[in-house]
């Protein structure tokens, strides 16, 4: 089924394509077809490359953004990032986690599909709801244990 949403110049997902390269597979290491960017190189510096490279996702996520992701596309390509933020600033093992997660490169499909096959689109209020609801039970509960901690310490 042909997608009916207004397509992207070349020029630009030529852009998107070559930034996504960048951060996550311009090199090679020697002998192996193992594929990293400058994601898994500033990555290397304990937790302020993956704060430094979240930046840089979140803002590739903005550009495609504007280039008029849909909502639900948006709410995926947050959690990659996410995902790679967290996961990417555990020592080593974050690091090997970034070799072969690529969220930068998962993002760009995903705005493909969004366009070429017409997936992933609709509203991602629901998601928004559910998420910041968890959040809030969460916080509420986080509060009323330390309440109770507090109470039980003091009396």
């Amino acid at each position: 089924m042909k997608s009916t949403l207004p397509q992207p110049a070349p020029v630009e997902f030529k852009y998107l394509d070559t930034l996504t390269d960048l951060l996550d597979s311009r090199f090679r290491i020697p002998g192996t077809n193992i594929r990293f960017g400058l994601d898994f190189l500033v990555g290397l510096v304990p937790y302020a490359g993956d704060v430094v490279m979240f930046g840089f996702s979140g803002l590739l996520v903005i550009s495609m953004a504007r280039h008029g992701a849909s909502g639900m596309v948006l709410v995926k390509m947050l959690g990659n990032i996410l995902l790679d933020a967290l996961v990417g600033s555990v020592p080593v093992l974050g690091d090997l986690f970034d070799l072969g997660f690529k969220a930068n490169r998962r993002n760009y499909r995903l705005l493909k599909e969004h366009y070429h096959e017409g997936k992933h689109t609709g509203s991602a209020w629901p998601v928004v709801l559910a998420v910041g609801f968890s959040l809030l039970l969460m916080s509420v509960f986080i509060v009323f244990v330390g309440w109770k901690m507090f109470q039980w310490i003091f009396s």
